[in-house]
């Protein structure tokens, strides 16, 4: 290693990060000329151009585009582990972005709250919401992320979690609604209504079908949307019945989602408890900040969502 100047990790990241010599020079508090002499040793260093003009700009080579991501963990890794620790968190003056990936009915319920509380606390913070497509931790590995919160899958035993709440599916359908006429819903009247129901992938089949075909039933999903406010406002306007989480009926005072003109009902059949967590990578652990904000989360969960 006596070749390598590992300070050049730091600016390899933040040249693939801006894609600007200039851009770069200012971040790292350089010349231009410096920071153009710098990119020279790391094309020697990698053996790759990484940053080449197209016109006035430059353009990451095949191989930057490769590494980019690989190289803003490493840095981030290596930040961690000379970050000094125990140190006093002072809140009123952190400065500092927090990256949250939840599903939209987590945000429709909780993100005002936990904005609010967050800002008070800290007023400096900022929070940036990144959609939630699938349950893939590797935006936790690499740093992209810093608390996930969901259902905690099995494929990442690193990972560290806090339990948040505990959730249930309730069914749903608009008030007026014909299953609401004749007192109990049965699992035959249940499975006689067309449905809507929520999957990221896109299949009609769920936890709920599996439930039915066990007792002889089988029930028509007529449309399958990827998040659960558009089965509820689908549902809200329709004569077909849903079924969300418990959690996704607390709403706003001013029920801007309209969840005053639907009403929940006991599903007929029993369907896997939803255990939610916040989730994050070792790396940030012990960090005074992060604990501060899971602490944070998990207070606004038990204040506004079903525990």
């Amino acid at each position: 290693m006596e070749n390598v100047d590992l300070n050049l990790l730091i600016a390899l990241d933040v040249l693939l990060d801006e894609v600007s010599v200039t851009g770069a020079a200012r971040r790292l508090g350089l010349s231009p000329s410096a920071m153009s002499r710098t990119l020279t040793r790391l094309r020697t260093a990698t053996g790759d151009p990484l940053l080449v003009r197209a016109g006035r700009h430059l353009v990451p080579t095949p191989y930057a585009m490769n590494i980019r991501e690989h190289v803003h963990a490493l840095t981030r890794d290596a930040q961690a582990v000379l970050r000094p620790q125990h140190r006093e968190l002072a809140l009123e003056t952190l400065d500092r972005t927090f990256v949250l990936r939840a599903n939209e009915g987590f945000l429709n319920v909780a993100a005002a709250p936990l904005v609010t509380a967050a800002l008070k606390e800290a007023p400096c913070v900022r929070l940036r919401f990144a959609p939630k497509p699938d349950k893939d931790v590797l935006p936790l590995r690499e740093g992209r992320i810093d608390l996930e919160i969901g259902v905690r899958g099995v494929s990442a035993p690193e990972i560290r979690s806090r339990l948040l709440f505990r959730d249930a599916f309730v069914g749903v359908a608009r008030i007026g609604h014909s299953l609401f006429l004749d007192g109990e819903i049965s699992v035959a009247r249940y499975a006689a209504c067309r449905h809507v129901t929520t999957s990221r992938r896109g299949t009609f089949r769920g936890p709920v079908d599996d439930a039915l075909e066990q007792l002889g039933y089988q029930r028509t999903v007529s449309v399958v949307v990827p998040g659960f406010p558009d089965a509820l406002e689908i549902v809200r306007q329709s004569d077909l019945v849903t079924h969300v989480p418990r959690s996704c009926l607390s709403h706003p005072p001013d029920d801007r989602a309209g969840i005053s003109r639907l009403k929940s009902f006991p599903l007929p059949v029993k369907t896997p408890e939803i255990a939610i967590s916040a989730m994050w990578h070792p790396r940030l652990d012990a960090d005074p900040a992060h604990r501060w904000l899971r602490d944070t989360v998990q207070a606004v969960c038990r204040e506004v969502l079903v525990c």
